[in-house]
């Protein structure tokens, strides 16, 4: 079997994800919980991962390397941002080491655009560029990272050379529970992307961002006067968001900019099926897969291993 050679860590705001990696660069080991950085706050960084190294049974001195929110300003300790135009490969030489422990445990940074008109931050997203980056080679590229938050990143050689952040996720929470609309989706189900409803809708925005608004509004008006089910309702408040976002993504790059989604889970299906409808076919890459790569070539360039 062979030897660990280091710890990664994908430190969200309400999740922590770690694995033990092996000289050979294969999974020894992995840990998962709901340890994010806002419990991890409260109970200690350090407690929270010395538990999670403690349950694997983790050689000491191993070092450490973590992304995401433990390096924001509420976190274990600030890892700041680069600003952009960044080089992907310049990302681990600007992490920052935890004092007064003695392994070595190191944070990414996270990415800045200081544009006055257009200001914008990625933290934990850069680390999925960097692990991405070999499978999309040089060249411009649009890179699709679905969230809550989600980050749409313009690639150029390999450098960041500017990304948006569209709050698609949080809004759509907000209108379906929060709104007039709540009363037409309140039975329904999950969203499908192969929903005919959801399709038609992300096709309307790439036609008529302009008209977002209006559409949102047709979702009350189609209950209650068109026969709208509580499923198709939904799925429309879905389509008409998302379908706002990519098209205001794309109108950021030149047209045929090769897309790539940066994606795990449900979201998979959903963006993939909302770009289809956009006409676009991207190049998909797992994100769990990116982020250890990402930190696999954090830890190749910080410690040689």
């Amino acid at each position: 079997m062979t030897e660990p050679a280091y710890v990664a860590v994908d430190w969200g705001t309400s999740s922590f994800r770690l694995w033990l990696i092996g000289k050979d660069g294969g999974v020894l080991a992995e840990r998962r919980s709901g340890e994010g950085m806002t419990t991890a706050a409260r109970t200690g960084f350090a407690e929270v991962l010395n538990s999670h190294l403690s349950a694997i049974a983790a050689p000491a001195g191993l070092p450490v390397l973590i992304c995401g929110m433990a390096g924001a300003k509420q976190g274990w300790v600030e890892a700041g941002y680069l600003d952009t135009p960044a080089a992907l490969l310049d990302i681990p030489a600007a992490a920052v080491r935890i004092p007064g422990v003695e392994a070595d445990i190191r944070i990414l940074p996270g990415l800045a655009q200081r544009d006055p008109a257009a200001p914008d931050v990625i933290r934990g997203e850069e680390t999925q560029l960097l692990g991405a980056a070999a499978e999309l080679g040089n060249g411009d590229h649009l890179v699709c990272m679905p969230g809550t938050h989600s980050k749409w990143v313009r690639l150029s050689g390999g450098r960041v050379e500017g990304f948006s952040t569209f709050m698609t996720g949080e809004l759509f929470d907000a209108i379906a529970k929060n709104t007039i609309l709540s009363h037409s989706i309140a039975e329904a189900g999950p969203v499908s992307g192969r929903s005919d409803a959801f399709r038609a809708a992300v096709s309307r925005m790439m036609k008529s961002p302009a008209l977002a608004t209006c559409q949102l509004f047709s979702v009350r008006a189609g209950a209650l006067i068109a026969g709208l089910s509580p499923d198709d309702a939904k799925a429309r408040l879905s389509g008409t968001l998302i379908g706002l976002e990519i098209a205001g993504a794309l109108s950021l790059v030149a047209e045929g900019t090769p897309v790539a989604l940066v994606v795990s889970g449900g979201l998979g299906t959903l963006y993939g099926e909302a770009l289809a409808a956009a006409g676009l076919v991207p190049v998909v890459i797992d994100a769990d897969t990116a982020v250890r790569n990402g930190l696999a070539a954090g830890a190749k360039a910080l410690w040689s291993l």
